[in-house]
């Protein structure tokens, strides 16, 4: 059965096409116009073995804001799509990832119910190249999660160098989906609730 999202979200704004595999091998092609933003997408694809495919044309004129904000929006959506009724998933997973002197920890439960916990370390530096504001990194979680409908913990207990510390919480977030949303070979069929509904 595919697992596959396609979100394509028009304002006047920004134009943005998602479209999300799954259980792909994670082959990547995005393009937001951001290139760091294209960087951290990369790695999730990449780690998180979807296939994944972001075209986004945004107002750079004035920043970067829009352009990254609705692309995580439309990230979230096609996922939560893409996972469908969620039956015979892991739910739960968790991930440690390195990244020289930073760490990230990040546990995830595809709940139907958005909710983020997010820590980094203080004082990082303002900019990540030219177009990307560091404060923007827990607006993209908060964004994925609100239209993924998941609970996401991200936390960062140390670390220095800005680039590090985002692209050690996507790669974190790739590897922690990826177990997520892999079957349970126990539970086929199955959702993983009491409820019989997630």
């Amino acid at each position: 059965m595919s697992r596959v999202g396609r979100i394509e979200r028009e304002t006047k704004e920004t134009s943005v096409l998602v479209e999300v595999d799954l259980d792909g091998t994670g082959r990547v092609d995005v393009s937001t116009g951001v290139g760091f933003y294209d960087h951290m997408l990369a790695q999730l694809g990449k780690h998180g073995l979807f296939d994944l495919t972001v075209k986004t044309d945004g107002d750079l004129h004035i920043d970067s804001h829009h352009t990254i904000e609705d692309t995580a929006l439309a990230l979230g959506a096609a996922f939560r799509q893409a996972l469908g009724d969620k039956a015979g998933i892991r739910r739960f997973a968790q991930a440690f990832v390195p990244l020289d002197e930073a760490l990230a920890q990040v546990t995830v439960d595809l709940s139907g119910r958005p909710y983020l916990v997010h820590s980094e370390p203080e004082g990082m530096a303002p900019m990540i190249g030219p177009e990307y504001d560091t404060t923007l990194t827990r607006h993209i979680l908060e964004s994925f999660v609100a239209q993924a409908a998941i609970c996401l913990h991200v936390h960062v207990p140390y670390g220095r160098n800005a680039h590090h510390i985002v692209e050690a919480q996507f790669k974190a977030l790739a590897r922690a989906l990826r177990d997520a949303c892999a079957h349970d070979p126990r539970a086929a069929g199955v959702i993983p609730s009491t409820k019989g509904v997630l």
